[in-house]
């Protein structure tokens, strides 16, 4: 049974051998790869939204060499604190799907036969993601809209993507948990100093939400050996940086042989009120 809903009347939507339909007639192909684009033309805001297929590859690089694995072994963890046999797990903003696929993976292995579902509005992304993890599916969607059914989901995971609160809620069964992961302060601090003359820490904060009650925040930090200059510029392509950097800092940082840097996370735990 899909977690996807039609975009258009909100139905439910089955998934066939090509393609997702629903009740209504509505037919949506599934691509080569393996994702299906429900994403309707009216939420677009470009002809190709979300990150292009530069950012998406320097990230599938980056993560796929293993780098924030204490990260993702972290929400694997969670994921299995807070769940039961049978769970349903939505990553809206999954991106190439890397920890999308650890999290689906462990339970798995736990023997929970989960449903997971991930939602990017990023086609370029959803290209890795589908080709990564056959057993999860993979839509083409916004936050803001996600195409998901009504308390689909009874984990919900959401790693440094545009949070839509009010989605999450719609989405999630009653008392349904989200893993929220933010920057710590210092994260990749050392990379800062590089690019700017003056950098500054993240924000610590309290995030409250409407209809979410906080259980806990976890901090994930390790030091990253960056030693392959490819590697680390893989690193800042991903990152906001790359949009916003002087001249003279990526030319700092292109001379490097590589890098120790700092990656510190929080992960924000919730539960739908």
């Amino acid at each position: 049974m899909s977690l996807f809903r039609c975009p258009v009347c909100f139905a439910p939507l089955e998934r066939g051998e090509r393609a997702y339909t629903c009740p209504n007639g509505h037919s949506y192909d599934i691509s080569k790869e393996g994702y299906v684009h429900l994403l309707p033309a009216n939420q677009k805001h470009s002809k190709a939204p979300g990150d292009d297929k530069a950012m998406v590859a320097a990230r599938n690089r980056f993560l796929s060499a293993g780098y924030y694995a204490p990260l993702r072994q972290t929400l694997e963890e969670l994921a299995l604190r807070y769940t039961a046999p049978g769970c349903a797990v939505l990553d809206s903003g999954c991106g190439e799907g890397w920890y999308t696929a650890g999290v689906a993976q462990a339970l798995r292995a736990a023997g929970r036969s989960p449903r997971v579902a991930g939602i990017d509005i990023s086609k370029f992304a959803l290209r890795w993601a589908a080709r990564r993890d056959r057993e999860t599916e993979f839509a083409v969607g916004s936050a803001y809209h996600l195409p998901a059914a009504d308390g689909c989901a009874d984990l919900l995971i959401n790693c440094f993507s545009p949070l839509a609160a009010a989605e999450f809620r719609r989405v999630l069964v009653p008392s349904g948990v989200f893993l929220y992961v933010v920057p710590a302060p210092r994260h990749l601090w050392e990379m800062k100093e590089v690019l700017y003359d003056r950098p500054y820490p993240n924000p610590e904060e309290e995030i409250p939400y409407e209809g979410f009650e906080p259980l806990e925040v976890v901090p994930v930090e390790s030091v990253l050996h960056i030693g392959d200059p490819e590697d680390l510029w893989a690193l800042f392509q991903m990152t906001p940086y790359c949009w916003k950097t002087p001249k003279t800092g990526v030319e700092r940082l292109q001379a490097l042989p590589g890098l120790d840097v700092t990656a510190g996370f929080r992960i924000h735990v919730f539960r739908k009120k």
